[in-house]
């Protein structure tokens, strides 16, 4: 059980209390979306980015957006948060918005309300990790290409048994193919490949979460050449490596992939890009 304190709707309360009854939307239809962010040394990282896409998803899911709800708004309080619980120095975030109560399907009230949480992370995440990641497909699940496919989404089940598949096989992540059979993303990271010395991910169109990480590398100046097209199984069979991005580790590279095994050369070189460039 969470220690300490979460932020509801701009009040601090001890993590334990219940907080809604089960008219939520949330719990009803997972309606809203979240956004997971890295807090290191009082800092958000890529803040920028982050309320970006908060915005976006707002518009996107038709939310009345208060005036208030800006960066500074939010950055405030996940630091005020993170200090009364001691983290600030290394967190994990997790701000959920979600609609009013009320109605069925189609809401009475788009007003949102929302919930930020911090946990303490270990400095181990600022690390590249030492071993390849194992990594297969999901099969149980494809992924649709539609605008709702790129939203953080609160409905999140494509993803929990993805994850309930990777451990049931002894995998540290799942890749999660669209309903084309491409590679949409993975199973909490956005995917990338190197094929002679070129960097691809899918573009979003291929259903895939619209990751902070991933954005902050097609818009960064790399030593690299970044592009987006799409990738079947048969790229990541024949890629020269295969790495995986988030908000919370940054890259993680993929020692296998199925039968094929791949190095991290390249994702060693970016791991110190990012280090330089973000901390």
């Amino acid at each position: 059980m969470q220690v300490g304190f979460l932020c509801y709707n701009g009040k601090y309360i001890p993590a334990a209390d219940p907080i809604f009854t089960a008219d939520n939307r949330s719990f009803r239809y997972g309606d809203g979306f979240f956004e997971t962010l890295k807090v290191y040394q009082g800092n958000v990282l890529l803040a920028d980015l982050h309320f970006e896409r908060l915005l976006a998803s707002l518009h996107l899911l038709h939310f009345d957006i208060p005036t208030h709800f800006t960066k500074a708004y939010f950055v405030k309080q996940i630091i005020d948060l993170c200090n009364k619980n001691n983290v600030s120095h290394m967190a994990r975030v997790r701000l959920a918005i979600f609609r009013s109560d009320g109605g069925l399907y189609d809401p009475v009230n788009n007003l949102p309300n929302y919930i930020i949480q911090s946990w303490e992370l270990s400095k181990t995440v600022l690390e590249l990790n030492q071993n390849g990641l194992v990594t297969d497909i999901f099969p149980d699940v494809k992924k649709s290409c539609d605008k709702l496919s790129a939203v953080k989404s609160n409905n999140c089940l494509p993803y929990v048994m993805a994850a309930m598949y990777a451990k049931q096989h002894r995998l540290n992540e799942a890749i999660l193919l669209n309903q084309y059979g491409r590679v949409a993303d993975s199973t909490i990271a956005n995917l990338f490949i190197v094929r002679d010395k070129i960097i691809y991910t899918p573009p979003l169109t291929e259903g895939g979460v619209c990751g902070v990480m991933r954005k902050y590398l097609l818009k960064a100046e790399l030593p690299f050449k970044v592009q987006e097209r799409p990738l079947d199984i048969d790229d990541l069979e024949n890629a020269d490596e295969i790495f995986l991005t988030n908000a919370i580790y940054g890259i993680r590279w993929v020692g296998l992939f199925r039968d094929s095994s791949y190095g991290n050369a390249t994702a060693a070189i970016l791991h110190e890009v990012l280090h330089e460039g973000m901390l």
